[in-house]
């Protein structure tokens, strides 16, 4: 990652019941395990809702609706050592296919070939700092809404 550039990024809150959609991370330098709502850099030429249905597409192999956007964040981190800075465009959608709801864990894949694990998480927890969501400040985002 160039540490010099702020990447744009769209990510999606798919919700059911109370939970959200999270996909797990774990940072080995902090030692810390995370979650992050789905999505994916915005390419050159690309409006970020086409990076939602883009990367969902890419990484679940899903189509999504009811695309809204629910707001802007600015994201200064260290992930494994190196310092990012993202602006992201954050948005609510849901899935045509219904049967991913009823699914407990997702099986999804990065551009890169990297597996990842995506589960349904209780807004509660987050709250409760029983898990630790980002971006900073997605969670106050989801609970004002």
């Amino acid at each position: 990652m160039n540490t010099q550039a702020i990447r744009p990024v769209a990510l999606c809150v798919f919700r059911k019941d109370n939970q959200i959609l999270v996909a797990e991370g774990y940072d080995t330098h902090k030692s810390e395990r995370f979650f992050r709502p789905l999505g994916g850099i915005v390419n050159f030429g690309e409006y970020s809702w086409e990076t939602i249905r883009r990367e969902i597409k890419e990484e679940l192999g899903e189509e999504i609706t009811n695309l809204t956007f629910i707001g802007p964040a600015e994201n200064l981190f260290q992930y494994q050592g190196t310092p990012g800075h993202e602006i992201i465009f954050m948005f609510e959608g849901e899935f045509v296919n219904k049967n991913t709801y009823k699914q407990e864990k997702i099986l999804g894949i990065e551009s890169d070939g990297q597996e990842f694990t995506a589960v349904w998480k209780p807004i509660s927890e987050f709250k409760r700092k029983k898990a630790r969501l980002y971006p900073d400040g997605l969670l106050e985002l989801l609970t004002s809404s």
